[in-house]
């Protein structure tokens, strides 16, 4: 006899996890795309913040997308016709005609954020050295070169011909991408 041991059952076979993209829907349609892509079991994200609409009779809370005309997904992208073909589905996003891949943690952050009783708002993503606006305050409608973002934004108003610059705090949320 020998005391080699056969294992009563395989180790279970994990289905490799795939990855997020972002899908581009047609106006309004992401509440569509995301039930026909629960439909075909596919794992979708779409995060939804809720806002008052009003009517001339009357005003009701109501879950809108919280980036219009996207939603999530989590789908093998060498099976990715099912999207595709999903009623309002544009495209997946991505460069040069290949679906690109959006980080777990991002999709995770986004997620623990809407899980959370914080109140949060959506907002233009402006990197440094972008230019950008002043929405709102006593500089309102001044374009600028964006060089800090945190608690308060410097912005930077120059004048180019003369080499001359100057820079101001203004507050992050009075700011746009321009």
């Amino acid at each position: 006899m020998s005391n080699l041991q056969i294992p009563d059952a395989p180790d279970e076979v994990r289905p490799p996890e795939f990855e997020w993209f972002a899908i581009w829907t047609r106006s309004r349609h992401e509440k569509m795309v995301r039930d026909q892509l629960h439909q075909k079991h596919v794992e979708v994200f779409l995060p939804t913040i809720t806002k008052w609409s009003r009517w001339k009779d009357r005003k009701k809370k109501i879950d809108w997308p919280l980036f219009p005309g996207y939603c999530f997904a989590r789908f093998d992208v060498t099976d990715r016709l099912p999207i595709l073909k999903c009623e309002g589905v544009v495209t997946i996003i991505g460069n040069e005609g290949h679906p690109s891949a959006i980080p777990a943690i991002e999709i995770d952050g986004i997620r623990q954020l809407i899980d959370s009783e914080l109140a949060f708002d959506p907002c233009p993503l402006i990197k440094e050295g972008m230019m950008a606006e002043v929405k709102a305050g006593p500089l309102k409608g001044v374009v600028g070169r964006l060089i800090r973002k945190g608690a308060h934004a410097r912005l930077v108003l120059s004048v180019d011909l003369i080499g001359q610059a100057v820079s101001v705090e203004v507050d992050a949320a009075d700011v746009k991408a321009y």
